[in-house]
């Protein structure tokens, strides 16, 4: 916290020069939006704020390390393609653009396609899975049970709300992994029918827990537990006028279609979507914890 507000002032210097600002801790990410005419432009002015980062920095005993930035351009691959700069100058050195980065445990690919990510989920959770399996013969259901959620379910939850509006392929490739987690706890055949076996394990599939996370987020907003000054409470607004308990929309612009680990459109767009698809006695709800248990509910009923 106290280093938070020691550096607040990065933010007010970014937002000296017009751009948008996300910062956790010491990890910072500045966007620029532009079309593909104006990214020379657009570079200039990144420069010029990077520069005057730099300054306060020095001046408030701190570094800017130019070796652990990285420039990475979002887009359609139409718009990517058509783009020629591949190094941007920052600072007394030039930086490479990337196809990926890692932000907050996130990779976030270029097109915003989630793929990478998915990727890096699989891979991290399978290789959990292979040195668990050792250890399970000398465990209890219950303690591989837990032991299996530590390290696989957290990371198919970590930010899965982002994966909402993701191809069905990819859904599939995490499903496959939850699916694997499930036989290794139960000793379940290849063969056997999987979805008996998650009801058993009270796990909603992938899909449905994107949802869950998506329409607690929602809940979280709209009914004032999530912070006040932060982006996901002005996002959506309740509107009595469409029906009762109803959200409206408030479409963000172009140029905050990304901020963060979470994608705004995911609330912006497909949080009042699936919302609305919510009983309206499942909207009303009183508390968050009423809430979260009905929804799961919900949500193996309507699998």
């Amino acid at each position: 916290m106290l280093f938070v507000l020691y550096t607040t002032e990065i933010g007010r210097i970014v937002a000296q020069h017009g751009l948008k600002f996300h910062q956790y801790a010491d990890d910072c990410q500045i966007y620029v939006a532009m079309s593909v005419s104006e990214v020379h432009n657009a570079i200039d002015h990144l420069s010029c704020c990077l520069h005057d980062v730099d300054v306060w920095m020095s001046a408030s005993r701190l570094r800017l390390n130019a070796s652990k930035t990285q420039v990475q351009w979002l887009g359609s691959r139409h718009n990517i393609d058509r783009l020629t700069v591949h190094e941007v100058p920052v600072l007394s050195s030039t930086v490479g653009v990337v196809g990926s980065a890692r932000d907050l445990g996130v990779v976030i690919d270029s097109r915003l396609s989630m793929a990478d990510h998915v990727a890096s989920v699989c891979r991290s959770a399978y290789y959990h899975l292979r040195q668990i399996r050792p250890t399970l013969q000398s465990l209890s259901r219950d303690a591989a049970k837990t032991l299996v959620q530590a390290f696989i379910c957290s990371r198919l939850d970590y930010c899965n709300s982002i994966l909402y509006g993701v191809t069905d392929n990819l859904l599939q490739r995490l499903q496959s992994v939850q699916n694997a987690a499930a036989r290794l706890i139960t000793r379940t055949g290849r063969r056997e029918h999987i979805s008996p076996v998650l009801q058993e394990l009270h796990w909603l599939p992938v899909r449905r827990r994107v949802d869950f996370k998506l329409a607690t987020l929602m809940f979280k907003s709209l009914h004032g537990c999530a912070p006040s000054y932060s982006y996901l409470s002005d996002a959506c607004i309740a509107s009595q006028r469409l029906r009762p308990v109803a959200v409206s929309a408030r479409l963000a612009p172009s140029h905050a279609s990304y901020r963060g680990p979470e994608l705004v459109w995911s609330l912006d767009v497909a949080g009042p979507r699936l919302w609305n698809k919510l009983p309206a006695s499942l909207r009303s709800s009183d508390s968050l914890c009423q809430f979260r248990r009905q929804l799961k509910t919900f949500l193996f009923v309507r699998d």
